[in-house]
């Protein structure tokens, strides 16, 4: 089966680069909340792999 989104994530993967990724504090003065770690992830695979034509 092919895969339609191939910069995807596997659980797999994101088992073995979580630990990789530091815990960000919490920001006193409130402001935005922070992305989704396994989405920017997601990302920056996708710029890598298709190099945004």
């Amino acid at each position: 089966m092919a895969r339609t989104h191939p910069w995807k994530v596997s659980d797999e993967l994101w088992e073995h680069v979580r630990p990789l990724i530091p815990v960000r504090p919490p920001h006193p003065k409130g402001g935005r909340p922070a992305a989704d770690d396994r989405a920017m992830f997601e990302a920056i695979v996708y710029v890598l792999r298709t190099g945004i034509q």
